[in-house]
């Protein structure tokens, strides 16, 4: 494209999505070796924030921080409730009780959500093709291999609630970055979040179990907090300078990778689905950035790409 912002606003939401799909096939694992989700989040979470509290210094943004208007924090407190609390706590304990793969495909219907919520009250659009790449994006979902069907159970239902709020979260985001650097925000979710997150389980009398885990279980830790901290900077830069239809649009591959790790090291098994699969991802994603030039926002005029600013 003409607009190199977008162009990198593409990229980066596009290693938002192998970022995704490393995460929700590694996130699987961490949880049964450390047991406790709500510590788990709470643990990766607060790491995360403090990792974006140290580039906040280092990149000199307490100046935007400390100039916050009210209305500003508000939105910021908004995010790191809906955003950085209440979805991990779900996701994570749903997770516990469905496969990886399961819980994946119900998260990438984090942009049917996004859809339905801009649209309307973001005023974006997709252009004819798009919509191809849409339809392809979701058929690719839904014959995904090694998918064997829906429990329909309480883990697969706090996913789902989870999803949601972050779509509602990805909305009030766009807005919130309107005016407000990429990294504030994401400090904001990720602070927040941790620390409502971090107050429950002290509530709940489990802050020993934070501080008792074994030299592996801090591994299993560390790793999805990597993760984690270089999803939610690309993501935020990423929406920042692109539509958030378009941008979660592209984070839904991310199945395809998740779905490729477990046929690796689970089900040790390609089959024709998966290839289908994979196809009608390649074709949809295609869609959506070559015919991207078309998608509009409410102001046509974007800014400099800055990753992190």
């Amino acid at each position: 494209m003409k607009n190199k912002t977008f162009f990198y606003a593409t990229i980066l939401a596009l290693s938002t999505a192998v970022i995704s799909g490393f995460s929700n096939f590694l996130n699987k694992i961490a949880i049964t070796v450390i047991k406790d989700p709500i510590v788990f989040t709470t643990l990766k979470n607060t790491l995360v924030a403090l990792f974006i509290i140290g580039a906040i210094l280092i990149f000199k943004k307490l100046p935007e921080i400390v100039s916050l208007k009210k209305s500003q924090i508000f939105k910021l407190i908004l995010i790191g409730i809906i955003g950085g609390s209440l979805p991990f706590a779900l996701f994570f304990t749903g997770l516990t009780k469905t496969s990886a793969l399961n819980a994946a495909l119900i998260h990438k219907t984090l942009f049917i959500w996004v859809l339905l919520i801009a649209i309307p009250f973001l005023k974006e659009r997709l252009s004819a093709p798009q919509w191809l790449g849409v339809i392809a994006i979701f058929f690719a979902n839904l014959i995904v291999g090694g998918f064997t069907g829906f429990n329909y159970n309480s883990g697969e239902l706090m996913i789902l609630v989870a999803t949601i709020l972050w779509a509602i979260e990805n909305v009030i985001a766009k807005i919130a970055l309107k005016d407000i650097s990429a990294l504030t925000v994401a400090s904001a979710r990720m602070t927040i979040g941790s620390l409502i997150l971090g107050s429950f389980i002290f509530i709940k009398g489990e802050s020993s179990a934070a501080l008792s885990l074994n030299l592996n279980q801090w591994l299993w830790t560390i790793i999805p907090t990597v993760l984690l901290f270089g999803y939610v900077i690309t993501w935020y830069s990423a929406l920042k300078h692109a539509p958030a239809t378009y941008v979660a649009a592209l984070l839904v591959p991310a199945t395809l990778v998740t779905n490729i790790l477990s046929a690796i090291f689970i089900t040790r098994a390609l089959d024709l689905p998966q290839a289908i699969s994979a196809g009608l991802f390649t074709l949809g994603t295609m869609l959506l950035i070559i015919f991207s030039k078309k998608a509009t926002e409410p102001s046509s005029a974007r800014p400099k790409l800055e990753i992190i600013h």
